[in-house]
């Protein structure tokens, strides 16, 4: 593509995430996207991705990752008889 925009892989080797990443942010409107007229492809104009990059870097944008739940485990022990 040209220099001002990216092609989904690109962008997610730009930003080190997957491009299944990319596509769920654009399904919940993080990232804003742009549709190629003729493949209707997904690009990604290459000032949002470096602005996204200088936000993170910069602490603008907090990262927030889904808490864990607690998984109760039993531990099972079995007498082996010899």
């Amino acid at each position: 593509m040209s220099g001002t925009f990216m092609t989904i892989k690109e962008a997610a080797k730009f930003l080190g995430v997957t491009p299944l990443t990319l596509r769920n942010w654009d399904k919940n409107g993080k990232l804003p996207t742009t549709r190629h007229p003729m493949s209707n492809y997904r690009i990604y104009k290459t000032e949002d991705l470096e602005k996204l990059v200088r936000d993170i870097d910069a602490g603008a944008i907090p990262m927030k990752a889904k808490p864990r739940r607690a998984t109760r485990r039993k531990l099972i022990v079995k007498s082996v008889k010899e």
